[in-house]
């Protein structure tokens, strides 16, 4: 494993006097799949969202390619979020009135990517997650396990140094899991870092390394 892409140094959160987390120390190796496991309310997705800089901490400091985060600078925050993190969440939050092909282009389009090249780009990230032929689809004619892969191909949009995965299979059935774990386990082998929230142990056994939450605290 490479240097720490990601390093958070005596993160706290606390969300009206009460403690989510608590002094959490953690690096994200460059290339490593780390999966973070823990009980419902253990902090997990909270500190994901911190990890992935929708969130701030009350007290600590994030560290990104070695330089620490200025949660006061707005455009920063959005610079690295767009640019070089990737997201998937449990919902796969997909627009519906656009077709597949037009939500994985939409972060390109965002960022000023001529609207010819995005479209090329989405089309192979499509293909990469086995939809091939279903580009003009929208998601209410793709079943879950679908639009979740559309969800990946869209956060693969901007080729990200970091994916974020809150319960990425959290509704779908074990045939689609097995579909999404490979496309995971497949980016990680091609140098991708992932960082994984489940509260499926045998998910986080395919995994680098496996962090278990308690209470806020990391104690595993």
């Amino acid at each position: 494993m490479g240097k720490p892409l990601l390093s958070l140094r005596g993160i706290f959160r606390r969300i009206e006097g009460e403690e989510i987390l608590r002094g959490i120390d953690l690096d994200v190796r460059r290339g490593e799949f780390l999966s973070i496991v823990g009980a419902s309310g253990s902090g997990k997705s909270s500190l994901l969202y911190i990890m992935g800089l929708l969130d701030r901490p009350s007290e600590g400091e994030v560290l990104f390619e070695g330089r620490r985060v200025n949660f006061d600078r707005e455009e920063e925050i959005s610079e690295i979020r767009n640019r070089k993190l990737g997201f998937v969440f449990q919902f796969h939050y997909l627009l519906p009135e656009l077709t597949a092909l037009e939500n994985v282009m939409v972060p390109m389009l965002k960022l000023g990517i001529p609207r010819g090249e995005a479209s090329e780009r989405s089309a192979q990230l499509l293909e990469s997650v086995e939809l091939k032929g279903k580009e003009d689809r929208k998601p209410h004619q793709l079943s879950g396990g679908e639009q979740q892969r559309v969800a990946i191909a869209r956060a693969l949009a901007n080729d990200p140094l970091l994916i974020l995965a809150d319960e990425p299979t959290g509704n779908l059935d074990s045939k689609n899991t097995e579909v999404v774990m490979d496309i995971f386990t497949e980016l990680n082998r091609r140098g991708t870092t992932i960082v994984m929230v489940t509260h499926e142990e045998h998910l986080a056994m395919r995994t680098d390394r496996i962090i278990q939450m308690k209470d806020g605290r990391v104690v595993g």
